[in-house]
């Protein structure tokens, strides 16, 4: 859990391998949300994923990334979680790292128990952003949390994004923005239980 001096974290866990991606710059604009409401914000984007080894649940050790990641979620206070939409699912660097919280496992909060989470896709087209959505609110659920009311499910052939953190339909930006506050609004009430 967050020292009392330290203002509460959000962990967002997103992106793609290969450079800065649609799908990370849609959760660093959810996770500024989140810094306005008076948040320290945690970004694991594509790059970061991407040294995480494959998830070996017999691993004696883990990595270096492996533990900054883990340490960073029993931190957190909610998390936001944005993945493309590959083949009609969550990519599997988002995944992989959402099954390293196994590490969790035996903590006094276990996974991402009583947090909430809020959930974004991207995909080229609607199709695949219904269904990771779908998944990763399954998935959120396995492993104890609270998905927030509302998910940005974003088509990419319509909405693009740029490096200052905008993105061209004010629509979109407004969903983003409503994720970073609904986390925001709703962690200070896991930390009660």
């Amino acid at each position: 859990m967050a020292s009392p001096e330290l203002p509460p974290l959000v962990v967002g866990i997103g992106g793609t391998i290969g450079g800065v991606s649609s799908t990370e710059r849609a959760l660093r604009i959810a996770l500024d949300a989140a810094e306005r409401e008076g948040f320290r914000t945690r970004l694991f984007g594509g790059e970061d994923m991407a040294r995480l080894p494959l998830y070996n649940p017999r691993a004696a050790t883990r990595t270096e990334d492996e533990r900054a990641f883990v340490d960073a979620v029993r931190d957190a206070s909610a998390v936001i979680i944005s993945s493309p939409g590959y083949h009609g699912s969550i990519s599997g660097v988002v995944k992989n790292a959402l099954d390293l919280l196994e590490e969790t496992a035996r903590d006094e909060r276990p996974y991402l128990a009583d947090m909430p989470v809020g959930l974004i896709t991207t995909a080229y087209g609607w199709q695949a952003t219904g269904s990771t959505i779908a998944a990763l609110r399954s998935i959120v659920h396995a492993l104890r949390g609270w998905p927030t009311p509302f998910a940005a499910a974003i088509n990419t052939q319509l909405t693009r994004f740029d490096d200052e953190g905008g993105c061209t339909d004010p629509a979109v930006l407004d969903q983003l923005t409503l994720i970073g506050r609904q986390v925001a609004r709703f962690a200070p009430l896991a930390r009660q239980g």
